[in-house]
């Protein structure tokens, strides 16, 4: 285990979060309680817990979609207030226009932050093809497959070049091969200008095989950060051949032995409820 990063300004930085919710019966609820996490420039950071220990909690404050009871949130050193700009959010769900074809919804960003058709339709093009979707930029949604569509996803998200990636269960419904290629995917784009990103995530042999640290968050409610492993496989990284590695196996071993235990309480809360 691991400390978190504090040299220089952080690229995102929520310290001591807590996070309630009011309760349609009367009373609150506390989601997250004392939460620091740092997460660098150019580092790559994967949340991983049980389900409803408020994982994807953590990235919508980050995102600025929900401002914390108590605590601090900044980026890059400076407090955040509304709207993290300098981030992208890839989300579970597609959120591609099905009326639009695939070249129209990854040029649609910079075309509704003024940049003309002429000039955001080739831009379009090329991540596209950055993708392996080249051929595919006249297709609807419809028309494609799972993979695709979050290819198209994660084109659209980057061609805005966002400073920050958050990432939630962004390969959740895919099956398992086609979440092995868009890892692989996402590390190759990914190395080519190293953003900050913030990855939630139940599977723990993803986390691990894409990031440079894993956190671990405690079952709600209350949920706390209650590890944080740095990751020291070699990168560039093929997650099959990544996975085969005996450090590999080792790490999942020691961050499983804490995983476990918060696991089986969440799943008691979910079966008392």
């Amino acid at each position: 285990m691991v400390s978190q990063t504090t040299s220089g300004a952080a690229a995102v930085a929520l310290n001591e979060v807590d996070v309630a919710f009011r309760l349609a019966q009367g009373g609150t609820y506390r989601a997250v309680e004392r939460a620091t996490l740092t997460v660098a420039d150019g580092e790559f950071v994967a949340i991983v817990g049980p389900t409803g220990c408020g994982k994807s909690t953590l990235l919508n404050i980050a995102a600025g979609l929900l401002t914390p009871f108590a605590g601090q949130v900044e980026v890059f050193g400076a407090s955040l207030s509304g709207l993290n700009h300098q981030a992208g959010y890839l989300f579970q769900a597609d959120a591609l226009f099905p009326w639009k074809t695939a070249l129209e919804n990854v040029a649609i960003g910079p075309e509704t932050a003024g940049t003309p058709a002429s000039e955001a339709r080739p831009r379009a093009r090329e991540w596209l093809k950055r993708v392996g979707l080249g051929a595919f930029a006249d297709r609807y949604p419809h028309m494609l497959s799972g993979g695709q569509r979050k290819r198209v996803g994660l084109a659209q998200v980057l061609i805005r070049d966002p400073k920050i990636l958050l990432m939630d269960e962004p390969f959740g419904p895919l099956d398992a091969q086609t979440r092995q290629i868009m890892g692989n995917l996402l590390l190759d784009l990914w190395s080519a200008d190293r953003k900050a990103v913030l990855f939630v995530t139940h599977d723990l042999e993803e986390a691990i095989a894409l990031s440079d640290r894993v956190v671990i968050m405690s079952a709600g409610p209350s949920a706390r950060i209650i590890g944080d492993w740095r990751v020291t496989l070699p990168r560039p990284r093929d997650i099959s051949e990544i996975k085969l590695d005996p450090a590999f196996h080792q790490l999942h071993r020691d961050i499983w032995h804490t995983l476990k235990a918060e696991v089986v309480k969440g799943y008691a809360q979910t079966e008392g409820a």
